[in-house]
C-alpha cells in the first residue's frame, strides 16, 4: 500500500489522508490487486520479460486495461520494466528527476516493485508518494511532478495511453526538495 512522506520526515499510509491531500492536485490512487496465477507470478519474477514475456504478462491484466478503454478512453498500453540490469537506466531516469507537467494524464498499475512520485501541492509544498505493487495512480495532465525510484532500483508497471505524445515531459525548471535532508537538490 502507498505511503506518502514530507520533507521534514513525516510519513503517512492512511488512504483517506493521502487522498484529502492529493485531491487539490488531482492525483487518483486506487489499490487494485494483482491477480494470484501462477503464471503471472513467475512472469512478475523475470527481471526484463522478452516482449513475449510481456504481452503474456499484459493479457492477465486486460480487464484493467478494457475498464480504462471504456470510462477513461485510452488505446494502448505497455509494459516498463525497470532494474539495475537495464542498460542506461540511470540516464534514461535522470529525465524524469526534475519537476515536470505532461499534455495527457500520466496513469501506471504498478504490478512489482516500487517507485515514488513526487508533486508540487497548490501551497507550493511537496510531497512524494511511495507506490508498491497493486497500486493504480492517475497523475492529471499538467500536475507538476517528478519520478524516481526508491533504493531497490526495481519496478514493473502497466503504462496507460491515450496517445504516447502527450507523455512527454515539459519541464517546469522548479526545484525538487530532497527528502532525505530537507534541502534542495
Amino acid at each position: 500500500m502507498a505511503f506518502l512522506s514530507f520533507p521534514d520526515g513525516r510519513r503517512i499510509s492512511d488512504p483517506s489522508e493521502i487522498r484529502t491531500i492529493l485531491d487539490p492536485v488531482g492525483v487518483r490512487l486506487e489499490r487494485w490487486p494483482i491477480p494470484a496465477d501462477k503464471e503471472l507470478i513467475a512472469l512478475l519474477a523475470l527481471e526484463r520479460p522478452v516482449p513475449e514475456e510481456s504481452e503474456r504478462l499484459l493479457a492477465f491484466l486486460e480487464p484493467r486495461f478494457e475498464q480504462l478503454r471504456t470510462t477513461l478512453g485510452y488505446q494502448s498500453r505497455d509494459l516498463v520494466s525497470l532494474s539495475p540490469s537495464l542498460p542506461g537506466l540511470e540516464a534514461l531516469l535522470e529525465r524524469f528527476l526534475s519537476c515536470h507537467t505532461h499534455d495527457d494524464d500520466e496513469i501506471r498499475y504498478v504490478i512489482e516493485g516500487e517507485g515514488i512520485f513526487g508533486f508540487v501541492l497548490p501551497d507550493d509544498s511537496q510531497v512524494e508518494l511511495t507506490v508498491l505493487a497493486g497500486d493504480y495512480i492517475n497523475v492529471p495532465r499538467g500536475a507538476e511532478h517528478w519520478f524516481r525510484l526508491t533504493p531497490s532500483r526495481r519496478i514493473k508497471a502497466v503504462r496507460y495511453f491515450t496517445s504516447r505524445e502527450g507523455w512527454v515531459p515539459l519541464y517546469t525548471g522548479r526545484p525538487v526538495l530532497s527528502f532525505r535532508e530537507g534541502t534542495r537538490i
